[in-house]
């Protein structure tokens, strides 16, 4: 009996079973997707992160203010109680507070956000802004909300002439 050539388990010259070889190619597309997922997260949740204190900012037409370092930013909330960051600080201990903030060489050249509640008593705002300028902090900033509906101050119902008083 004789065996065909045809199909057998012989070993045809010219033809070669194709063997699998191992995948080497990394499929990406399930990484990229979870990092833009990720990216996505962390962009909606990072401006959320920023504030510690709840604060009720005054509206203002001011812009915004370009930094280019991390400010340290100091929050005064209703009752007048000031923060560094999200830790409460008393008034005496706020220049060395923000100084060690601050953590750099020349702390008075940190630019430093004051976040006051709009219903904040001024005279706890203006107190913190002057112990801070005395103190050789140079880079003040106040921060408000931008609001596009705020009126502007009503002009006084009669003018008077230039040159002229209020006598």
């Amino acid at each position: 009996m004789a065996m065909g050539g045809g199909g057998g388990g012989g070993h045809v010259r010219g033809r070669r079973r194709a063997r699998k070889r191992p995948l080497s190619e990394i499929n990406v597309t399930p990484l990229v997707d979870v990092m833009l997922v990720l990216l996505i997260i962390f962009m909606i949740s990072a401006p959320l992160l920023t504030t510690g204190v709840p604060v009720e900012l005054p509206k203002t037409e001011a812009s915004a203010v370009d930094t280019n370092k991390d400010p340290v930013t100091i929050s005064i909330d209703r009752d007048g109680a000031i923060y560094i960051d999200k830790d409460e600080t008393a008034f005496e201990a706020l220049a060395s507070r923000v100084a060690e903030a601050a953590g750099e060489v020349d702390p008075t050249e940190q630019p430093i956000f004051v976040r006051a509640d709009g219903r904040a008593p001024y005279q706890a705002v203006a107190r913190v802004m002057a112990r801070l300028s005395a103190s050789g902090f140079s880079k003040l900033n106040l921060i408000t909300d931008t609001a596009a509906d705020v009126a502007p101050a009503a002009a006084p119902a009669t003018e008077l002439a230039p040159g002229a008083s209020e006598g």
